[in-house]
């Protein structure tokens, strides 16, 4: 199941993301999105897990990650 996870602080790693993700089942893959120019993140990022989505939505969405309170919904295919 692949996650969108926004409102995500500026310094929040990829590896905060797997960590914090892990809880609910495996990972396969964490990515934060960061801007081309800056090579800032842009505060939102995807994670793809094996099995537990669905967990993890109800039991990190609204929660603390980093100082902000992170959104957690499951990603929208590409159009």
């Amino acid at each position: 199941m692949n996650l969108y996870v926004g409102n995500l602080s500026y310094q929040t790693t990829n590896e905060d993301l797997q960590t914090a993700f892990s809880a609910f089942g495996p990972v396969v893959k964490a990515n934060i999105i960061m801007d081309r120019e800056s090579g800032r993140s842009k505060g939102f990022g995807f994670v793809e897990m094996e099995d537990g989505g669905d967990e993890a939505v109800t039991g990190l969405d609204g929660t603390d990650l980093g100082g902000r309170t992170i959104k957690v919904n499951p990603a929208r295919p590409r159009v």
